[in-house]
């Protein structure tokens, strides 16, 4: 039988869904200072790419791998929906989108999660 990973990857999913909210709130907090260049994450697809397999530890001596980070980048002028005469490139409607749309990410990985572990407990009692 082969090992699920599927909690892995909403784990994983999650964890760079936070790294975007992050980024959308701090972008919120910033809209009205001059000069500051909204920021994005990579999409989650590169990320995971990206990622390499975990080596499993079966031994005390055995090292972990160091954690890598999710990249963060500017938002380029071309994305961007619009630049202020101050040279912001935050645009509070778009943000407030990417704030939706991590909600309906989070929420759709709890469902996920709960289906597949109601699943597992079924085939498990019999």
């Amino acid at each position: 039988m082969e090992p699920v990973h599927l909690f892995d990857l909403v784990s994983r999913h999650n964890k760079w869904l936070s790294v975007r909210q992050t980024a959308v709130a701090g972008n919120i907090a910033n809209a009205n200072t001059p000069g500051f260049k909204a920021i994005d994450v990579e999409p989650f697809e590169t990320v995971l790419s990206r990622m390499p397999l975990e080596l499993a530890v079966t031994q005390p001596g055995h090292m972990r791998a160091p954690e890598t980070g999710i990249p963060v980048a500017d938002i380029r002028d071309e994305e961007a929906w619009d630049i202020v005469h101050s040279g912001n490139t935050v645009v509070l409607e778009q943000e407030l989108m990417k704030a939706g749309e991590v909600n309906r990410s989070f929420a759709l990985n709890a469902g996920i999660t709960r289906a597949f572990h109601r699943m597992l407990l079924m085939s498990a009692k019999g």
